[in-house]
């Protein structure tokens, strides 16, 4: 007998089929049992009607658990009032494993129960939805860049020095000699570019951040362009065009998880260029309108970022920092040497940074300079430097947090949900 994925079932109507899941929930209603089937792909209201099928079929419906693995043979029928518009109607059943008291109920958890039982929390609707949306956004992402010329790079895990601040690195011993856990991929994307004129990187990275805010985990996805003969307004350009192909294909392709979230979507449908493009001093500005104690020089906090994005009902693109409070790869501003060509990307409704990038040191000489002020090994970056004697160009690039997207689209709470098993100061299981 043919075995279906749920999520074909509606292309089988009239036709008999084998369905392979877990039960997802069951109720009784005398002689018939509705059996809440799920296989990953969708859900189908299974029905067991004791007059249809064998005593043994019958008796597995009455004491299947939930989250049971299950086998079943039925006939797929079209039912408008059904989850997914159809519902199998059980000739078969047998338990594949049946499962033992399943330990997440319908009742309230709390989230150190549910952190500890992640492996199971998943199951539930709304994790799934969230999974499927961050996977759409990963998809997204991906096919924006693959569509206008850009080429993967794998960029290593495994890195010799900082690429941002030396006290957020995670430390390891490799063959007798220090390595760290990569934060960013950037460095070795801005080699590739002279290879390849427009690249990305994508994969995990990490950050030892002694950090228990809603927006930090110690190891992340960032997916990282980075672009020759691009300046600080081209890198913005990208940034804008990039973030609303995101929006537009979760709208797009992701309705019905956006849906089970219970997620407002009228102010992701705003996301639309144009970006309102402010600059540092403005943004300070608004704090101070705000009544926000804020000293200028400083580094926007999470909370200021709040207040900053919720003047506006799409993002904001912050640009020209203090060069002091940015990495040391980071271009100064020609017109003022105090301010960098960086620029950070705000979601509205109080998400805070999704992007930070810009425009990168191209000159040699400034660049080694840099390299001394900020008290890093010149060993380590020789390679780098390189870069700026062989053939330098101007060149931008920003890299966008997978998690924090995730966060902003779905609306939650905290960065904890939107990737399968989060990393945080205190978390290191399941």
């Amino acid at each position: 007998m043919k075995h279906v994925y749920i999520a074909d079932a509606g292309s089988h109507e009239g036709q008999t089929v084998t369905v392979k899941g877990w039960l997802h929930n069951k109720r009784s209603s005398g002689r018939l049992w509705f059996l809440l089937v799920r296989d990953g792909t969708g859900m189908i209201q299974s029905v067991v009607s004791q007059k249809d099928v064998q005593e043994a079929t019958f008796e597995a419906a009455r004491t299947v658990n939930q989250e049971s693995s299950v086998i079943m043979r039925g006939t797929v029928i079209a039912d408008e009032r059904a989850p997914g518009g159809y519902e199998l109607q059980v000739e078969e059943m047998s338990v594949y494993q049946q499962a033992e008291e399943y330990p997440i109920t319908p009742k309230e958890h709390g989230t150190a129960f549910l952190m500890d039982h992640r492996h199971l929390w998943l199951r539930s609707s709304r994790q799934r939805a969230i999974l499927k949306i961050r996977h759409e956004i990963i998809k997204a992402c991906r096919d924006f860049f693959d569509s206008r010329g850009f080429t993967l790079v794998d960029t290593p895990i495994f890195t010799p020095a900082a690429c941002e601040g030396t006290t957020t690195l995670f430390e390891t011993e490799y063959f007798g000699q220090k390595a760290f856990l990569s934060q960013s991929g950037q460095l070795y994307s801005e080699a590739a570019i002279a290879a390849l004129g427009k690249v990305y990187c994508f994969g995990p990275t990490f950050r030892a951040e002694k950090s228990k805010t809603r927006r930090h985990l110690t190891e992340f996805w960032m997916v990282e362009p980075e672009v020759a003969w691009a300046d600080l307004d081209d890198n913005m350009d990208l940034a804008e065009a990039f973030v609303s192909y995101i929006v537009e294909k979760v709208l797009e392709n992701r309705g019905e998880e956006l849906k089970q979230l219970e997620r407002d979507t009228r102010p992701l449908e705003r996301v639309q260029p144009p970006f309102l493009r402010i600059s540092y001093d403005e943004a300070a500005d608004i704090l101070k309108q705000e009544g926000v104690s804020f000293e200028l020089g400083n580094d926007f906090g999470g909370g200021d970022e709040t207040v900053i994005s919720g003047r506006f009902d799409r993002p904001v693109m912050v640009h020209r920092y203090p060069a002091a409070i940015k990495a040391f790869y980071m271009k100064r501003d020609p017109h003022d040497e105090s301010r960098a060509l960086g620029v950070d990307v705000l979601a509205p409704e109080g998400y805070g940074e999704i992007i930070g990038g810009g425009q990168r040191e191209d000159d040699y000489e400034t660049l080694r300079k840099r390299i001394d002020e900020h008290g890093l090994p010149q060993d380590a970056f020789q390679w780098y430097l390189d870069l700026r004697r062989y053939g330098s160009v101007p060149h931008s690039g920003f890299g966008l947090g997978i998690e924090r997207t995730v966060a902003w689209i779905c609306k939650l709470p905290h960065v904890r949900e939107t990737i399968p098993f989060p990393r945080m100061m205190h978390r290191l299981n399941p």
